[in-house]
């Protein structure tokens, strides 16, 4: 490709909105396997459709996640929950990414923490067979929050680290149209307040825990302290952690370790 044809390619994405246009036309001249095929995705991208369903992937954590259409693309803001899940993690322990997208959550805990056992469940059918390219396929389950998980994994798991969904649903028509149009309304829909999600998990999740176990779960500013809430409600120990370069809020949830 020319330099000439590039340039046009970063003036359409520009003209379209793409505030990164350089580099969302580099990584599509990467992706594309014709002249034909790249005239096909920048076409798509000046429409509107988010980029890494194009490219196929999502950059987080420092891993290439694959990424299908119609699949909640992770966030950089949610680095910061997989950051804080891996630290919580040891080798040989078990671990659920739930309301898991295409499994980067669990992507990046598998990767920090060799040995660990990530399991991972979505109630979206596009979601789980994203995270079963990204996972140990046998480990992904598809079913509403805690319902498909195996039975013994009940009080073993060291680790849940969760995005639900938590935009309230009046919320969501101010939300850029990438998502609004092009993802699952699951993946967004925290209901009237946007913490439907998290009652359900503050209510369930601590019997999944081990002794000393944790709940990480991704909240905003604004919800965080209701989100600790809830979960002290359950009787576990809620803290809020912020990362301001990453723009990410998360509540970490701990139940008491065993008793000697």
């Amino acid at each position: 490709m020319s330099a000439r044809e590039e340039e046009d390619i970063v003036r359409r994405l520009r003209a379209a909105g793409c505030v990164f246009a350089e580099e969302e036309a580099a990584l599509l001249v990467e992706a594309a396997a014709s002249p034909d095929e790249l005239e096909t995705l920048v076409a798509r991208r000046v429409a509107g459709e988010p980029l890494e369903p194009l490219l196929g992937f999502a950059e987080f954590g420092g891993l290439r996640i694959n990424v299908d259409a119609g699949v909640f693309v992770p966030r950089r803001r949610t680095e910061l929950l997989a950051r804080e899940a891996a630290a919580l993690t040891r080798p040989g322990d078990a671990v659920l990414d739930l309301c898991c997208g295409a499994g980067a959550i669990g992507a990046v805990i598998a990767a920090r923490v060799p040995g660990a056992e990530v399991f991972a469940a979505d109630v979206e059918p596009a979601a789980v067979r994203a995270a079963r390219a990204n996972l140990d396929p046998a480990r992904v389950f598809e079913g509403d929050l805690f319902a498909p998980l195996p039975p013994g994994l009940r009080g073993a798991l060291a680790v849940i680290a969760v995005n639900a969904p938590y935009v309230p649903t009046e919320a969501i028509a101010l939300m850029p149209p990438e998502a609004r149009l092009y993802e699952p309304a699951v993946a967004l829909d925290g209901g009237a307040d946007g913490l439907d999600l998290h009652r359900r998990i503050a209510s369930e999740g601590p019997e999944w825990l081990a002794p000393g176990g944790s709940i990480v779960i991704e909240t905003s500013d604004e919800q965080a302290a209701r989100t600790v809430g809830l979960f002290e409600a359950q009787g576990l120990a809620a803290r809020v952690v912020t990362d301001d370069d990453l723009d990410g809020t998360v509540v970490i949830a701990s139940t008491p370790p065993r008793r000697p």
